[in-house]
């Protein structure tokens, strides 16, 4: 096949939101109205027998939450689309911010009752530091929420973007009637829809319809509002949103299938296509064009145990160029071994399939013998290496306590494991070796998965204690800085998993006294890659 045409139709994108947006609801209607799936399930339908497609693992079930990402392939009016499914909570951003690295375009879900939240903002900054377009749905319309016109405000203001609404909401005293195609005018009218069961069917009519039908108070409001966008507003620019500057809007409620058509008709015509990528060859700078003739790709995700019967281990790559089959021998970026690809998968969350071929913008799993790591390039023929994934600084801390010491071997090769999954941060003090791991998470609940997985997936039984340390920074420095720090109190200084030195601290005022005082110290709190 050709691989330009193939990856011009490649749309690979995550949904990014605070939680409690709709994420997970949105992608269920975005499969139900592709055709990927028949019945939608619901995050909070916990009485029926159907759960979200999305949510697979069974702490995701029971809680109703977003814990992993996971990766929804399907078609849609010829293009091929690779959706990745992100955790909502916060406690799970270093997934996402992996995720982010894998997309070249981004859903932005925003609550119209309560606008740009904390958790949205700061997915964005990830979002702009990777440029990645962005096409924003405000969700919830079912429900009486704010100003629209003050929303569009906050939107630029706040994320300092330019702002392209693609239609507009009427509303009725403070229920939604329906939406504005502002390009036609045509009226798509809002009839509800019971959650879970099939596509709404969505009457339409005229601006002199919908005055008919709503009277001349409502109408005479929307068609100012009409005139305000098209005298001050800003017009769709497809380049100005490839460049991350704009963001096109829609309205609408994943809850009740309202708007989710028209946001899937626009990714796949409009979202963004794979990329270029930089990388080096060697010590050589490169750019990797997606339509190149030879094959390369990325690892972000490791997924341990998806099928507990088989304790598989699966490595999430993003092809980057050229046409991948099942069977190539490719060479691993990091350790320049020579890997065998030879039971590629493809997915829809937790089912799979065996894949013959992928191309850029595609997502394939991988079966990993342990000889990968997240940030992995794979190439064919060629020590590629892409930018790596970096890991950020945890901000909780535990020390491991195991129940039986005599599943000691099951406790390291879980933590080995699930470490470069990315679960959980494994640290150990350099004069004790590894005997008593510690752990290093960004949000407390990885705790709790942890202890869970390691309890389902390996029968191991631990209790954890947590740590006063707040802070941690990885360092560089000589003998001289470690010293200053190894004797003072308030520092303690560990290694991560890869043997680099991290600096733990109870207090930021500790960390900053360092900084100006140690002789020669430089922190970071992301990994140097």
């Amino acid at each position: 096949m050709d691989v330009t045409s193939e990856a011009a139709r490649r749309r690979t994108y995550a949904i990014i939101s605070h939680p409690d947006a709709g994420k997970t609801t949105l992608t269920e209607k975005l499969l139900l109205y592709s055709g990927a799936i028949h019945m939608a399930g619901s995050v909070r339908a916990r009485k029926t027998s159907r759960l979200a497609v999305s949510d697979w693992m069974k702490m995701e079930q029971e809680r109703g939450i977003s814990i992993t990402s996971s990766v929804l392939q399907f078609d849609y009016r010829g293009s091929a689309l690779n959706l990745l499914d992100t955790p909502g909570h916060a406690d799970f951003s270093e997934d996402t911010y992996r995720t982010l690295a894998a997309v070249d375009s981004a859903v932005m879900l925003i609550d119209h009752t309560k606008g740009v939240e904390s958790r949205t903002l700061k997915l964005f900054e990830v979002c702009r530091m990777r440029q990645l377009p962005i096409i924003t749905f405000m969700n919830k319309l079912d429900r009486p929420g704010r100003d629209p016109l003050e929303l569009v405000d906050e939107l630029g203001d706040v994320l300092n973007l330019r702002v392209a609404p693609i239609n507009w909401p009427i509303v009725r005293g403070q229920t939604f009637q329906g939406v504005v195609d502002l390009a036609t005018k045509v009226v798509s009218l809002f009839s509800g829809g019971k959650h879970g069961m099939q596509k709404v069917e969505v009457e339409t009519t005229d601006l002199a319809g919908a005055r008919e039908r709503f009277g001349d108070s409502v109408m005479d409001e929307v068609e100012e509002q009409l005139e305000l966008l098209e005298i001050a507003g800003e017009t769709f620019d497809l380049d100005a949103f490839y460049s991350g500057e704009l963001t096109p809007v829609f309205w609408g409620s994943a809850m009740s299938n309202f708007g989710v058509d028209d946001i899937l008709g626009f990714l796949a015509e409009h979202a963004a296509p794979p990329a270029a990528r930089e990388a080096k060859d060697g010590d050589e700078a490169v750019t990797v064009q997606p339509a190149e003739d030879k094959f390369s790709g990325f690892i972000f995700k490791i997924q341990a145990n998806m099928n507990p019967r088989h304790r598989d281990r699966l490595a999430f790559m993003r092809v980057v160029s050229g046409h991948f089959e099942r069977g190539m021998d490719v060479t691993v970026g990091r350790s320049g071994e020579t890997l065998r690809l030879s039971k590629p998968h493809t997915f829809m969350a937790q089912e799979r399939s065996i894949v013959e071929e992928a191309f850029p913008g595609d997502i394939v799993g991988l079966y990993d013998p342990g000889k990968l790591r997240i940030g992995d390039t794979l190439a064919l023929g060629r020590r590629l290496r892409f930018a790596g994934i970096p890991r950020f600084a945890p901000e909780h801390f535990s020390r491991v306590v195991l129940e039986d010491p005599m599943k000691r071997k099951q406790l390291d090769q879980g933590l080995e494991q699930l470490a470069h999954e990315g679960v959980i941060q494994v640290f150990h003090r350099p004069d004790i070796g590894r005997q008593e791991p510690w752990l290093g998470a960004v949000g407390v609940l990885q705790f709790e998965v942890l202890k869970e997985r390691l309890k389902n997936e390996y029968r191991v039984g631990i209790r954890m204690e947590a740590l006063p340390y707040k802070i941690a920074r990885w360092i560089e420095t000589g003998e001289e800085g470690l010293d200053w720090l190894n004797k003072r109190r308030e520092y303690r200084v560990v290694h991560d998993r890869n043997e680099n030195p991290v600096l733990l601290a109870e207090a930021s005022w500790a960390v900053d006294f360092a900084g100006r005082t140690a002789p020669g110290l430089k922190m970071h709190d992301i990994e140097p890659l």
